[in-house]
């Protein structure tokens, strides 16, 4: 394989061909770029890569609309930035990664680097504002189709809401302006805070999520989203959809108080309440609890008034009934001793003859008590008798001296029948005069002999 001879000569150099070295590349490219575009040139982009160095700033301005991304060094030097500042802070617009931004200046090869750039001059506000415009008008649309703008508003707000979720960025001056509101009111308020970052790139979505989990806690009475003042573009992030839709799903009431006072954002629109700043924010929650408390305070006060009242009138009425009863019992007393005189009265004029008629009623009890007595004794006497004749003729010595006996064992039992004694047994025989004894030799079992005659009598 053979290469190819090139015969120089003894110039390396001529006028139709000439070689450059990479200095003077640089500066040829300067020279056509400053020739091509000589009144500069206007470029449109996402800032990307933002970087301060001491007055200076560095970022790339890409392009996402493109197939293949597209990019572009811009240099932004202090004097430019300086002069630039105070149409900025008049659009109230803060230069930052994701801002889409028409800027103006002049290409410049940077020989050293050997890379491209652009030094930036100028730049458009209104295509800045104008875009965040329109973002903000189709993410309007969406959620007015939706029906969910005012879906919030429609929570009910405690009349006592001293339970708070706070979704802020600690430290900042907007979370100690609302803890500091809060804190001077006097009132109890519990605050539960969700530290969250509210601007670039990463705060739409840490805030929507804290908007969430706050709105998981039944605890709690409100969800207080709060930012302090800054630039157009920055509060920009509560316009971002994902927030909206947050807002607009919690089931708690939500208020904002974001930025200054001439700033509303799509979070404003979506909430429940918005103020224009955060201590607006945290007056209106002490407004509610004092309104509250007040009403209560006024209801409590017309409640003691009107008990008072009612209590004063029992009291007139318990007196009246009182002195009404007074008087009755005066006069129903005044009638009693009257009817008692009267009656005391005829007592004095009918005792003496009702106790005369007592003591004839007495005399005459008194004598038909003694005669009954009389006859009841005669009665008694005359039974008596009769009982006392009954005994005496049962009476065995009676009956003895009438010549009957008694025949004992020796054992004492007295003997009724042949069967109670045995032949040979010893038995007492007792008669009106004594007592004898005898054996038993036989027994006869016939009828009764009946007594002679002469044994009946006495």
């Amino acid at each position: 394989m053979s290469q190819p001879a090139f015969d120089f000569g003894d110039e390396v150099d001529d006028a139709e061909n000439p070689t450059y070295t990479v200095a003077e590349l640089g500066d040829a490219i300067n020279d056509t770029l400053r020739r091509g575009f000589r009144d500069g040139v206007w470029v449109r982009g996402e800032i990307s890569g933002w970087s301060d160095r001491g007055n200076h700033a560095y970022f790339t301005l890409a392009d996402d609309s493109a197939d293949a991304k597209a990019v572009v060094n811009v240099q932004f030097f202090a004097p430019a930035r300086m002069r630039l500042r105070p149409m900025l802070q008049k659009h109230r617009l803060r230069l930052a990664d994701g801002m889409k931004v028409r800027i103006f200046g002049f290409l410049d090869f940077y020989t050293p680097g050997g890379r491209l750039g652009l030094k930036m001059t100028g730049i458009d506000p209104r295509y800045t504002l104008g875009d965040i415009a329109q973002s903000r008008d189709a993410v309007m649309r969406r959620l007015v189709a939706e029906g969910l703008l005012d879906l919030n508003g429609r929570r009910q707000l405690s009349p006592l809401p001293l339970r708070v979720g706070v979704v802020t960025s600690l430290g900042t001056a907007a979370w100690h302006d609302f803890r500091d509101e809060l804190d001077s009111s006097g009132f109890g308020f519990q605050v539960y805070v969700a530290d969250v970052r509210v601007q670039g790139a990463v705060a739409a979505p840490m805030v929507a999520a804290a908007i969430t989990a706050l709105a998981r806690a039944p605890a709690l009475d409100a969800i207080v989203v709060i930012r302090g003042g800054g630039a157009r573009n920055e509060l920009a992030v509560f316009d971002a959809e994902e927030i909206a839709r947050a807002i607009a799903g919690a089931p708690t009431p939500v208020l904002t108080g974001l930025g200054h006072e001439v700033d509303r954002s799509i979070a404003d629109e979506t909430a429940h309440t918005a103020a224009k700043t955060p201590t607006a924010c945290a007056r209106i929650l002490i407004d509610r609890v004092s309104a509250t408390c007040a009403g209560a305070e006024t209801t409590w006060a017309a409640i003691e008034r009107r008990a008072g009242a009612a209590l004063d009138e029992r009291a007139r009425d318990l007196s009246d009934r009182a002195h009404r009863i007074a008087r009755r019992t005066h006069a129903a007393v005044e009638r009693a001793d009257e009817r008692l005189a009267v009656r005391a009265d005829r007592l004095v004029r009918a005792g003496p003859a009702a106790l005369q008629r007592a003591n004839e009623q007495l005399e005459v009890a008194r004598s038909q008590l003694s005669e009954r007595h009389r006859r009841r004794m005669a009665a008694a006497v005359a039974t008596t008798d009769v009982l006392a004749a009954r005994v005496a003729a049962i009476d065995p010595a009676v009956q003895l001296a009438r010549g009957w006996s008694i025949t004992r064992r020796s054992d004492g039992t007295t003997v009724r029948s042949i069967t109670d004694v045995a032949l040979g047994e010893r038995v007492v025989t007792t008669v009106s005069d004594g007592t004898f004894d005898s054996d038993v030799q036989s027994t006869l079992g016939s009828h009764p002999t009946p007594l002679p005659k002469d044994s009946h009598d006495d």
